[in-house]
């Protein structure tokens, strides 16, 4: 069985419910209060054994790389002032070991093009696809409970959850049959349904695990909702030789691509970071009406 070593990242974008927050600078960069978000996101993707750092990239995204290089100036001013605790949160962003690559994604085609896009790195190993603007909070991290299942099983494995009947149009649905607590033998998924139509209230997250099989499967897949390459379609068509999982997780996540979601992510980890947390707490209840 292949080891999981490669995470494709697609952060091309272009973040719109943000502007004009992100008119030039990219939605994964956003902060949750000292990190940002694409920063979290790869940090779970290391703990979970990941090696090689795949980030599918468009145009305004230049401050991702930049995040993730060396930066001389900064790291000299740091270490002359003997700042040394702000110079070791610069330098140890990410180990020593861990590769990242940069791959353009031309034109926005949909996320099933931009997985598509990291196949010249990823080649015929299994891997996983991280959605840097679903933020989830949990130990052991998202990925590494579905690497932990992928090792079990042997098999391609789906983040999701359990959502109100009532939002499943803006996601994609899983049918299947529950084998286990929170673990769903998948037989089939479909892009925003609508709630009349949906085959069940499980909802997929920004968190996949596949078969390197999927890249020819995409680069067969028509257009579909949106009138772009839906991963999902792909995944459906997957589903017919290949046995695929769906983990209802455990931890909160954040849908840091909405507004909302962001506000409670900023809320949630301000209170408990080890610097400002009890003033944030203070703060807030001063406020509450």
């Amino acid at each position: 069985m292949k080891k999981i070593r490669k995470a494709i990242f697609p952060v091309a974008g272009l973040g719109t419910r943000f502007l004009p927050a992100t008119k030039a600078n990219p939605k994964e960069m956003l902060p949750i209060v000292d990190k940002p978000l694409i920063q979290y996101a790869a940090e779970e993707a290391v703990n979970a054994g990941i090696e090689e750092l795949v980030f599918v990239t468009g145009r305004n995204k230049r401050s991702i790389p930049d995040h993730f290089d060396k930066a001389y100036e900064l790291e000299a001013e740091l270490e002359a002032q003997g700042k040394d605790k702000m110079l070791n949160l610069v330098r140890d962003i990410l180990p020593s070991h861990v590769s990242c690559i940069y791959i353009r994604q031309p034109e926005a085609m949909g996320l099933g093009h931009a997985v598509l896009c990291g196949r010249p790195v990823v080649g015929h190993e299994p891997f996983a696809v991280i959605l840097a603007d679903d933020l989830i909070d949990s130990s052991p991290g998202c990925l590494k409970q579905m690497v932990d299942i992928y090792e079990r099983e042997q098999c391609g494995v789906i983040g999701v959850q359990q959502v109100p009947q009532e939002n499943v149009g803006s996601y994609g649905v899983i049918a299947g049959d529950q084998v286990n607590e929170g673990l769903w033998r998948m037989s089939g998924i479909v892009e925003k349904p609508k709630p009349e139509e949906a085959p069940s209230n499980i909802a997929v997250v920004g968190r996949y695990i596949l078969d390197s099989s999927i890249f020819d499967i995409i680069e067969k897949t028509a257009f579909g909702s949106g009138n772009e390459i839906q991963l999902t379609d792909a995944i459906a068509t997957q589903l017919q030789k290949q046995t695929i999982y769906g983990y209802e997780f455990s931890g909160q996540r954040y849908d840091c691509g909405s507004k909302l979601g962001y506000l409670q992510a900023t809320v949630d980890y301000g209170l408990k970071h080890s610097e400002i947390g009890a003033s944030f707490s203070h703060y807030l209840k001063s406020k509450e009406i």
